[in-house]
């Protein structure tokens, strides 16, 4: 367990395998719905990853067979003493979206609302055959808060987007992974576990600052204007050339050995 420097709440787990941050909801007898203990918890975890050399991959996942995380805890929700409290609320979302690392979301059961959200914020996202994605805040008279609206038009295009906004209908994991919610389909919680942890060595196994340059580099190419995306690239690499593990790379492949990356 690495020493975080602060407490996090019970319902949610924090290990650290090798380079590789795991945050995993621990709430499913609730469906990881996120309380706001919760979420300033995960928001502080996700400040920990980007401040930590030790942290080259996060992983974000959930306990339980039922659900990945189904939103906000709605009972929470009155909790709060004014509309411009829960307005400006801890944001677990936006914290997520933010880690510098590259990060995997790991889903098994139901992601919805918030819980859909949170997992659109990561790089990668994959989930078991019983994934059901939805957004169904329309049904209980909102809309989400956490970029439901953009994350989805973004990555499934507005026309499903739109059809899975104003229904609040789900979706199954087969339509999710044709949709391109994620990009990998598995039998079993434990074999989906394997594959990402896998996954996450392999990439934290890269220069961690060509990595994180990748990741900022992904998101130019799906917000910025083509001409904009292409000088910015550019411009990227030219700063990781120059590094210290650009040279330990070349050397690497000259000499026909393993390369020794140590983000500088």
């Amino acid at each position: 367990m690495a020493e975080l420097g602060f407490e996090i709440d019970p319902n949610v787990e924090f290990t650290l395998e090798g380079n590789v941050a795991i945050i995993a909801l621990n709430r499913p007898e609730k469906l990881n719905a996120v309380t706001p203990s919760m979420s300033v918890t995960i928001t502080r975890l996700a400040a920990y990853c980007n401040e930590s050399s030790d942290v080259r991959v996060v992983i974000l996942t959930a306990n339980g067979p039922k659900a990945f995380c189904c939103g906000s805890d709605i009972k929470e929700l009155d909790t709060y003493q004014s509309p411009w409290a829960h307005r400006m609320k801890h944001d677990h979302c936006d914290a997520i979206a933010e880690i510098t690392k590259p990060t995997i979301c790991a889903i098994n059961g139901y992601a919805l609302g918030g819980g859909l959200e949170l997992a659109l914020c990561c790089d990668i996202r994959v989930s078991t055959g019983n994934a059901i994605f939805g957004a169904p805040e329309i049904k209980l008279g909102w809309v989400g808060g956490g970029g439901m609206a953009v994350y989805l038009n973004k990555t499934i295009g507005a026309s499903r987007a739109s059809r899975m906004l104003y229904t609040g209908d789900p979706v199954d994991s087969a339509t999710g992974l044709a949709w391109g919610i994620v990009d990998e389909v598995f039998e079993s919680a434990p074999d989906m576990m394997e594959s990402v942890k896998t996954l996450a060595a392999t990439i934290a196994s890269r220069p961690p600052i060509a990595a994180q340059t990748a990741k900022l580099n992904m998101r130019a190419a799906v917000n910025m204007p083509l001409d904009q995306a292409v000088r910015y690239e550019r411009d990227l690499r030219t700063i990781c050339f120059y590094t210290d593990d650009a040279r330990e790379g070349k050397a690497a492949f000259k000499e026909k050995r393993a390369p020794h990356f140590r983000g500088e």
